[in-house]
């Protein structure tokens, strides 16, 4: 049964929401659909990263103190806003969709805990909405002993399975923390976080120039990244761990650039974003004869250009070139990942988040 899926999205960049409606029956997809950003506010933005630095001192997924209760009204009035813009715009009404991915606003990822929280409240959403909201998709996963993360590659390989390319391939998506799906054939299916994304590039665009990040990669364009603190910073334990394993988005946050020039700041880590993704190359069972790039890292010119430096003769290309939204593909993977759940089909495996046998998860609320 094709299912009319509408997922939303947003990340650990804290951008905006996404949103992408999707035709599916959880194992193939029928048709892609239009697709929505609603951004944050500056202001939106700034609680969410007070929510984020106030959120390490959790210890219940359910406790909302601080920023956090602020945070998690200002997430699901923005998803219900970015829904009813999209429905408007696509002359779409409530009744055309028959179930919404609902990620929410992660603010804590602590596996080894088995704790990973996201902000947003589903309930509520659903009854403004008046579509049925599936959310919660990671806390079965985490419950059970896995990562929780990455939770897109079941997606990524219907993706890459209507390609028809020869393998292994690899779909690398850039959000905030990046993260890889190797895709060898049905069975092989491989997932882990590589290392830091955008976020930390884009905390120090904020601090230095005021922007939100680094538009097409221009200001790391101008800048020399220093080889030396890229090669110190892979040192840590965490780039020879096999896979899976995950990461929360302020893992890296302790290290420290020192007095450098906003463009050498940029292309520093710039460097080590694109330097995390090649490490895992020796930890897979084969070298990835392509690379796709989705997340905002695609828009990265400067980022594309570190990637097919080191990941030759391996071809880098953006999703778009293959007709795949770079930008929406997280969103879309949440309408995948709701219909998936809704026909109780596994959204995650021992491969992808370390979880002892594959895992269906999601929770809905009703209008």
């Amino acid at each position: 049964m094709i299912l009319t899926t509408l997922g939303l999205m947003s990340g650990t960049s804290l951008d905006g929401v996404d949103v992408a409606l999707l035709e599916t029956d959880g194992r193939r997809i029928k048709a892609f659909g239009p697709t929505g950003y609603r951004p944050y506010s500056a202001s939106e933005r700034s609680l969410l990263r007070q929510a984020l630095t106030e959120a390490v001192h959790l210890d219940s997924r359910e406790a909302r103190p601080g920023a956090l209760r602020a945070a998690e009204e200002a997430v699901t009035v923005a998803h219900a806003e970015a829904v009813a813009a999209f429905l408007a715009q696509n002359r779409l009404a409530a009744q055309d969709i028959d179930i919404i991915g609902f990620h929410g606003q992660t603010v804590l990822h602590r596996p080894e805990r088995r704790l990973t929280v996201q902000i947003g409240d589903a309930a509520v959403l659903a009854k403004v909405i008046h579509v049925p909201v599936m959310h919660d998709f990671r806390a079965a996963d985490v419950e059970a002993g896995g990562q929780g993360a990455p939770f897109v590659p079941v997606y990524h390989r219907a993706l890459v399975q209507s390609l028809g390319r020869e393998g292994p391939v690899a779909v690398v998506n850039i959000g905030g923390v990046s993260n890889i799906t190797y895709i060898d054939g049905e069975q092989t299916l491989i997932a882990c976080d590589t290392g830091p994304g955008n976020a930390l590039l884009d905390d120090f665009m904020v601090r230095t120039t005021g922007q939100a990040f680094d538009q097409d990669g221009r200001m790391a364009a101008l800048g020399t990244a220093d080889e030396a603190w890229v090669a110190q910073a892979l040192a840590r334990p965490f780039f020879k761990l096999p896979p899976p394993k995950s990461l929360d988005r302020n893992d890296f946050a302790d290290l420290a650039l020192g007095g450098v020039s906003p463009a050498d700041g940029a292309a520093t880590l710039t460097a080590f974003t694109a330097a995390a993704i090649a490490q895992i190359v020796p930890l897979l069972p084969k070298v990835p004869r392509s690379w796709i790039i989705c997340g905002g890292g695609a828009r990265n010119l400067t980022m594309m250009q570190m990637l097919r430096q080191l990941l030759a003769p391996a071809t880098v290309e953006s999703a778009e070139a293959f007709g795949w939204s770079a930008d929406a593909i997280e969103a879309q993977a949440f309408g995948f990942l709701a219909a998936r759940g809704m026909k109780g089909l596994p959204l995650s495996y021992p491969t992808t988040t370390g979880v002892t046998m594959p895992m269906t998860g999601g929770m809905i609320a009703r209008p």
